[in-house]
């Protein structure tokens, strides 16, 4: 069983892709604009279940989640800026 620190360690990958691809730092060069939104939305996804989690308890633990909560925003509004 992961920990509530281990699970949001791994989501952070979802964020840091993100924000990767908004800030254009992210390797896309060969994807077409259809496809990041694709790869964008699929982390989004995965940070909302990763947040939602109830074992272990994501969902309700102490922990500052506003850089997963914020990744989702701007993943939401590059999708929305570039479809």
């Amino acid at each position: 069983m992961k920990t509530v620190t281990e699970v949001l360690t791994v989501a952070t990958d979802s964020v840091n892709l993100i924000n990767g691809v908004n800030a254009g730092t992210w390797g896309v060069v060969d994807m077409t604009q259809e496809e990041i939104n694709e790869m964008v939305q699929r982390n989004i996804d995965h940070l909302e279940i990763i947040l939602a989690y109830t074992d272990p308890d994501v969902a309700g633990d102490s922990s500052d989640k506003s850089s997963y909560t914020t990744a989702i925003a701007t993943g939401n509004t590059y999708i929305s800026n570039n479809s």
